[in-house]
């Protein structure tokens, strides 16, 4: 990859953004790694990766939060299974009149989860028997979990069921595909379009094939020995946290980010 040679500066300000963020919590496993049940991490981290759209990184986490909470131990999968009106009232505490493209959806995704936890129980003994292919095809079971092709979603569930942690809760799958996508978030793309390989490239305009390999290469060559690290990191590249970007919230309003002497939303 040409960006590389030609901007060496930004490229090693990019490896370095990676190492920063290193230690940022995933928004999904920040929650599940606190649950003492394996079983429980597994299902919770699964749900949490399919729901995880279209919310803000803070409103996510209050949300999830609140879920785990109210449904501890098995009654994410247990029947009979939690009432709409249960999980909508949730929903309408956290979000008030927020219109979440999910909302309406929900309570199917929830149900979904449980039936998927239920089929494939114990979750421990599913993933280690089945390999990445396998994995990839089972999840498209979970409603809104994505049938196309790239399945996004189901790919960073895998991932993050089997990344060591902080990425991912340390879990082995019985083999990994050298073909499964890195999750490529919107942080990510942000970044690829706009201050990385692809800021001259017309990114919006590639396949969503050409924009995954170009995503695949990048987090490969800046993060060789764990690529996931640098997926990681990127998703909360001008990502909105708390009050601003998470990437600002973290660098002290963008004073220690290793990126600020080259990008354009850096603090004064």
């Amino acid at each position: 990859m040409r960006w590389f040679s030609d901007f060496p500066l930004e490229a090693k300000a990019a490896a370095r953004f990676v190492e920063f963020f290193a230690n940022c919590p995933d928004p999904v496993l920040k929650h599940t790694t606190l649950i003492s049940s394996l079983e429980e991490r597994i299902a919770w981290t699964i749900l949490g990766t399919t729901m995880f759209q279209g919310l803000s990184y803070s409103t996510f986490d209050s949300l999830f939060s609140s879920l785990i909470k109210a449904f501890p131990e098995d009654k994410l999968w247990r029947t009979p299974v939690p009432r709409a009106r249960d999980l909508e009232k949730i929903l309408h505490s956290e979000l008030g009149s927020f219109r979440w493209q999910l909302r309406q959806y929900f309570p199917g995704i929830f149900w979904s989860v449980g039936l998927f936890v239920r089929r494939h129980f114990p979750l421990s003994n599913w993933l280690s028997t089945r390999s990445s292919e396998e994995l990839w095809r089972d999840l498209g079971e979970i409603y809104f979990m994505g049938k196309q092709a790239a399945r996004p979603k189901v790919c960073a569930t895998i991932y993050r069921l089997i990344s060591p942690m902080p990425y991912g809760l340390g879990l082995s799958c019985k083999q990994v595909s050298s073909n499964l996508p890195l999750p490529l978030s919107l942080g990510a793309r942000r970044y690829l379009a706009f201050m990385g390989p692809a800021q001259n490239k017309n990114f919006s305009e590639m396949s969503p094939k050409q924009k995954q390999d170009l995503a695949n290469k990048f987090f490969t060559i800046i993060s060789p020995n764990l690529p996931i690290a640098a997926s990681h990191a990127f998703q909360f590249f001008w990502e909105s946290g708390a009050e601003c970007f998470i990437c600002r919230e973290f660098t002290r309003n963008c004073k220690n980010c290793p990126l600020q002497e080259f990008c354009k939303e850096a603090s004064e």
